[in-house]
């Protein structure tokens, strides 16, 4: 039975074609960091989208090709320990025309050059973007920079990362999840998805959702990953920032919870929440 707080996700036509399901360019990963953008890929593409491109610094380029099979790799040019700098800055614009979301950040590292360029994008890229891990720690202290964007974007932190995009400590964002959520909200001009237990939800205007799935199991590396592919995925198929955002929350969530059931939450992975997708997709009414 589909639940109330999953998005209008378009049934397929047996017509239909990938063109119709979304492209999304997943700009992610540095040396030692290529699962973050192996998972965030591949949770987009197990969304539902038609086509997912993932884009990394060239040299990284060969293990994320034997990584993936299905999703496509877009090498960048690359810093000199294989990091991602603002020299990738012009063929990721040109590319982007093309696509339909843009998922940003996950393992792409602190480095002040890698910083420079994630602040680029999101001044110029046109899709909608989903910001993410190191994408959002390159605004940190600065959170109203994100109100320069003028095009809609999704940003995900986790407690640590909204303590440092604010300047609170993560012990008071936690004491005031809500609040928190809603106050970046307004000064940023964002859908804030607030992560942790009871994700929240916060769109620019004041509407608020507080997530009732997941479990203990997900408190894992790379979960963050499999939601942020997973927004990407519904921003690419036509829904709202809000939207996409309250429904991958909560069948990212529901996925954990059919995986925990299954094998237990001491074991759970992020790659279980992937593989368990499909059956949260289909409890919740979408085929």
């Amino acid at each position: 039975m589909a639940h109330e707080h999953i998005g209008k996700i378009a049934k397929r036509r047996a017509e239909s074609h990938k063109g119709e399901y979304g492209k999304v360019l997943v700009i992610a990963g540095s040396r030692g960091m290529t699962g973050a953008a192996y998972l965030t890929s591949q949770s987009a593409l197990r969304s539902g989208s038609g086509l997912v491109v993932c884009a990394v610094p060239e040299s990284l380029n060969t293990i994320m090709e034997a990584k993936l099979t299905e999703v496509m790799t877009l090498p960048l040019p690359e810093g000199k320990e294989h990091w991602l700098t603002e020299r990738s800055v012009e063929k990721i614009l040109e590319f982007s025309e093309t696509c339909d979301a843009v998922a940003l950040g996950p393992g792409m590292g602190s480095h002040e050059s890698t910083r420079r360029l994630i602040r680029i994008l999101v001044e110029k890229l046109t899709p909608p973007i989903v910001l993410d891990a190191d994408g959002i720690n390159a605004f940190g202290g600065d959170p109203r920079a994100l109100s320069l964007r003028t095009g809609r974007m999704v940003i995900t932190p986790h407690p640590g990362e909204m303590a440092r995009l604010t300047g609170h400590t993560a012990v008071e964002v936690q004491e005031s999840r809500i609040s928190t959520a809603r106050s970046v909200a307004e000064v940023t001009g964002c859908t804030v998805c607030l992560k942790g237990h009871r994700t929240v939800v916060s769109s620019f205007d004041g509407a608020i959702y507080t997530n009732t799935t997941g479990n203990s199991g997900m408190a894992t590396a790379g979960t963050g990953d499999v939601l942020t592919g997973m927004i990407a995925s519904f921003l690419g198929q036509g829904l709202d920032d809000f939207g996409a955002a309250v429904s991958a929350v909560f069948l990212h969530g529901l996925s954990g919870d059919i995986a925990a059931e299954k094998i237990g939450p001491f074991s759970l992975i992020a790659g279980d929440l992937i593989d368990h997708l499909p059956e949260a997709f289909r409890k919740s009414g979408i085929t």
